[in-house]
């Protein structure tokens, strides 16, 4: 890819869902690797609906995301935690939970941590 360069979720490349019909990830190639849009449906929670998918205790992905929608909490394995909404940026290593709050979708735009989530 070079020059001016254009891609939608809407015509992704990959679609990888979550486990219950929480969501789904979006993704599209470009350059630098893997740009994910996330939509997480309320009652989605990564140790219920990406762990069994993963096989690991807590996310090892590391994300740059955006959050476009909604809000979700992350809570490391060391027990830090933070609670995001829209319009938040969020850099979080690996070693994590995290669930959605409320009743309104969350919609994520990650430019680091998709390449391998949630794929079977």
């Amino acid at each position: 890819m070079s020059g001016l360069v254009r891609k939608s979720f809407d015509d992704p490349e990959e679609v990888r869902p979550f486990e219950e019909g929480k969501g789904e990830l979006r993704l599209v190639d470009v350059d630098s690797g893997p740009v994910g849009r996330a939509v997480f449906e309320p009652g989605w929670q990564w140790s219920k609906h990406v762990k069994p998918i993963a096989k690991t205790d807590s996310c090892q992905a590391a994300h740059r995301g955006y959050v476009v929608s909604g809000r979700m909490k992350i809570v490391m394995d060391d027990g830090q935690e933070s609670e995001f909404g829209p319009g938040d940026y969020m850099v979080c290593p690996p070693g994590h939970d995290a669930w959605i709050l409320g009743d309104e979708r969350c919609v994520v735009i990650d430019w680091q941590g998709f390449a391998d989530y949630a794929k079977r």
